[in-house]
C-alpha cells in the first residue's frame, strides 16, 4: 500500500519524503526495512525511530521533528495508529476452499472465501459465515453460528446453542459453550444432579478470546460476551455471565456464574469473581484481587487490590499497619 493511502485510511497526517513509497508492514526499530514503518511515543525513542531503515516513522505531534528526512505519519495515538497500519497492511495467505479430511454435514451453509482446515468437524445446520478460516482439528457442533471473517484457531471446540458475531478470533484450544458447573444436591442421598444448562452463548463482534479458554453456555438463558472484549489466555468465565464491552481480562482469572462486569473494565491475572457478583463500569481490578460472592465493585476509574478487592489506597494503608503491627512485635520479641 502506498504511504498516501495508508495516511488517508489511518486518518494521519502525512509529512511526506515519498508519499508514493510502498509499505507492506510494521516491525520493530531493530529490524526495519525500507518497506515497514515504524512508531514511536516519546522523544527518548525518536532518534532511534528515526535512524532505522524503516520507510516512515509513525509518531505524535509533541515529538515530530520539523524537519525530516525520513517521511512521517502524524497523529495523537501512535501506538494505536501502528496496530491499525499492522491490520490494514496484514496479508492473508490463508487458501480458502474445505481440506479434504474435513468433515462438513451436507446441510452447513458455507459464506463465500470460507476456508476449513484438516480434520475440522462441522456438524449440520451450522451456518460459517463469509471470509471465516476455521484451523485444523476445530469441532464445531451442530447449529452454531459464526459470523464474517472470523478466525477460529486449531482444536477449538465450539457447543450447540453457541453464537459468533463478526470478526471474532478464538485461539488454540478454546472450549465455547460448555455446561456450566450447577448442580442441586439431593438432602436425603446427598448425591449431585446437574440442573439444566440448556441456554446460549452469544460472542459479539470484535471479541477476541485466548488459547485454552473457556466460556460456559447459559444454564437457562444466556452467557454474553459484548462487543470487542478481549480474553487472554487460560480463562474461564462460568454460566450466565454478562461481560460488558470493551473489557479486558488478564489471564488465570475465572468469574462464577451469573456475575457480570461492566463496560470498560480492566480484571488482571488471576482474578477471582464470586458468583452473582457485579463489577461496574470501567473499574479496575489488579492481578490476584478477588470479589466474594453476591459483591458489588463500583468506582469508574478506581484500581481495587487485595482478597477481598477494596481500594488500592486503603490496601495499600492496611500492609502499612500491618507492616508496623509486625516491626512493633519483633522489638517486643528482642526486648
Amino acid at each position: 500500500m502506498k504511504l498516501l493511502e495508508l495516511a488517508k485510511a489511518l486518518g494521519a497526517e502525512l509529512r511526506p519524503v515519498d508519499a508514493d513509497a510502498e509499505v507492506t508492514g510494521v516491525a520493530s526499530v531493530a529490524l526495519a526495512t525500507g518497506e515497514t514503518l515504524v512508531f514511536t511515543e516519546d522523544a527518548g525513542s525518536l532518534n532511534a525511530a528515526m535512524a532505522s531503515g524503516a520507510a516512515a516513522v509513525i509518531l505524535s505531534p509533541k515529538v515530530a521533528p520539523t524537519d525530516s528526512a525520513k517521511t512521517l505519519l502524524v497523529g495523537a495515538q501512535p501506538r494505536l495508529l501502528f496496530a491499525r497500519a499492522a491490520r490494514l497492511l496484514r496479508r492473508d495467505e490463508a487458501e480458502t476452499g474445505v481440506h479434504r479430511t474435513a468433515v462438513v454435514a451436507p446441510s452447513v451453509r458455507l459464506g463465500e472465501r470460507v476456508a476449513i482446515g484438516a480434520y475440522a468437524v462441522i456438524e449440520a445446520g451450522a451456518q460459517i459465515g463469509d471470509g471465516t478460516r476455521i484451523g485444523a482439528g476445530v469441532v464445531i457442533d451442530a447449529g452454531v453460528k459464526t459470523g464474517a471473517d472470523c478466525r477460529i484457531y486449531p482444536r477449538v471446540v465450539i457447543y450447540a446453542g453457541t453464537e459468533l458475531g463478526d470478526r471474532v478470533v478464538v485461539h488454540a484450544g478454546a472450549v465455547l459453550g460448555s455446561d456450566g458447573f450447577g448442580y442441586v444436591r439431593d438432602a436425603v442421598s446427598g448425591e449431585y444432579l446437574q440442573f439444566p444448562q440448556q441456554g446460549r452463548l452469544v460472542l459479539e463482534d470484535d471479541v477476541e478470546v485466548g488459547a485454552n479458554t473457556t466460556i460456559d453456555r447459559g444454564a437457562l438463558e444466556e452467557t454474553r460476551i459484548e462487543r470487542g472484549v478481549k480474553i487472554d489466555n487460560l480463562v474461564h468465565l462460568g454460566h450466565n455471565v454478562r461481560v460488558g464491552r470493551n473489557v479486558v481480562i488478564a489471564a488465570q482469572t475465572g468469574v462464577s456464574g451469573s456475575s457480570s462486569i461492566g463496560a470498560g473494565a480492566v480484571v488482571g491475572g488471576q482474578v477471582g469473581i464470586g458468583d452473582h457478583a457485579v463489577v461496574e463500569e470501567q473499574v479496575i481490578l489488579g492481578s490476584g484481587s478477588g470479589v466474594l460472592t453476591h459483591k458489588k465493585v463500583r468506582g469508574a476509574g478506581v484500581v481495587f487490590w487485595g482478597r477481598p478487592a477494596r481500594p488500592l489506597r486503603q490496601y495499600l494503608k492496611e500492609l502499612a499497619a500491618l507492616a508496623r503491627l509486625a516491626r512493633a512485635s519483633d522489638k517486643q520479641g528482642d526486648s
